[in-house]
């Protein structure tokens, strides 16, 4: 496991799920809030994966420079970015615009039915 991960698991999942992993959650709020396409999401997760990759290096002497390390470190990120993206996105749909849209789910929205198409 450490060869895949380039890190301890004790030390992955405290670094990369709890701690880069809240910084995930909250930028894919940040991206949704602003209105910004998930492209974003993508490019500052492969940037927080980065970091994250850093961070491993220089206090847990883990490995800098693993590909599998990185991409599933930056994989796991953009999930938890994704998420936060996903459900930030529909509860802003459905509170921004309660005229037009209704809650289908934690992720979906779809147009109100109550509403006659003119």
């Amino acid at each position: 496991m450490e060869l895949i991960l380039g890190t301890t698991l004790p030390v992955f999942i405290g670094l990369t799920i709890i701690l880069m992993g809240g910084c995930a959650f909250l930028m894919g709020q940040a991206m949704a809030t602003g209105w910004k396409p998930l492209g974003f999401v993508v490019i500052y997760s492969a940037l927080l994966g980065l970091a994250d990759r850093f961070l491993l290096y220089a206090l847990f002497e883990g490995e800098l420079l693993t590909l599998s390390g990185y991409l599933i470190h930056a994989v796991i990120l953009f999930g938890i970015a994704w998420i936060s993206y996903a459900l930030t996105r529909a509860r802003r749909m459905v509170t921004q615009y309660p005229w037009l849209y209704e809650r289908t789910g934690p992720f979906t929205w779809r147009p109100r039915s109550d509403t006659a198409d003119v």
